[in-house]
């Protein structure tokens, strides 16, 4: 880049951020044609050509001469393989995770917080032939999942309703809370109790608990969950599997590293 380049707020670089844009956008929705990336992130079609033929041209993003779709390219995934922010929480929640589906016959969920966002690092799916159809590396907002909430449960009051805040929360069914104060609420009451529902907010058909897992206090912020088809939620649900999950938790936070937990 030249001395000239541009700046937007903060100092950050345009053209870096329009191609750290373009990267999330393939990552999160796949294939893409050129067309559909200038629509999506409102590119200039003059500056996108050439972002996009220097991301190929440094492996960040594939081109298939067929179909002119974008996918992620392999040096995207050789820089993901060196991230281990959360690795060690994984290698010792997985087995516990794994133990917890068979137990409850469930799929379980390990996410982390990523701004108003949970990623889902670790899932073990449930053995019965209907369950969540989920993979590792998803993203969802948090205010419409019960895993979201237990995360936004664990950052101060003030933070968690700044997040809330910062962006549009769409309605995915008749039960998602969209209104910012209510949802506030939700989240202050799965602070007290320290677990959180997810009553078909996200998907029809589809439930979930989920109870704080660690926090360590510079942005590693996760939370465990059990996901279920309302069919099989019983009239005890959730607390027939809330001492399972809570119990597995706990086991999880006395293996892990004592830097994954919140100082003090």
């Amino acid at each position: 880049m030249g001395a000239t380049e541009r700046t937007t707020g903060g100092g950050s670089v345009k053209s870096a951020g329009r191609a750290l844009a373009i990267l999330d956008a393939v990552a999160d929705r796949g294939p893409l044609r050129f067309n559909e990336l200038v629509s999506l992130l409102d590119l200039p079609r003059s500056s996108a050509h050439g972002l996009l033929q220097t991301l190929v041209d440094r492996g960040w993003l594939d081109l298939d001469a067929d179909t002119r779709r974008y996918t992620i390219g392999l040096r995207a995934w050789h820089v993901g393989q060196a991230y281990t922010g959360h690795g060690d929480l994984v290698a010792v929640a997985k087995p516990v995770m794994d133990a917890l589906a068979r137990d409850v016959g469930e799929t379980v969920q390990l996410a982390r917080l990523d701004g108003i966002e949970n990623v889902y690092i670790a899932i073990s799916e449930s053995a019965q032939p209907m369950r969540l159809a989920s993979t590792v590396g998803a993203r969802l907002l948090a205010h419409s999942t019960g895993i979201g909430k237990a995360l936004l449960a664990q950052l101060d009051p003030q933070e968690s309703a700044r997040l809330v805040r910062s962006v549009a929360l769409p309605r995915f069914t008749e039960h998602t809370v969209t209104d910012p104060g209510e949802l506030d609420a939700l989240v202050a009451q799965a602070r007290t109790r320290g677990f959180a529902l997810d009553d078909e907010e996200l998907l029809i058909g589809c439930r979930c608990v989920a109870v704080p897992l660690t926090d360590d206090g510079n942005g590693l912020v996760t939370a465990l969950s059990v996901t279920a088809p309302t069919a099989r939620c019983g009239p005890d649900w959730p607390h027939d599997v809330l001492g399972e999950l809570r119990t597995a938790a706990g086991i999880i936070r006395a293996r892990t590293p004592t830097a994954l937990h919140r100082p003090g």
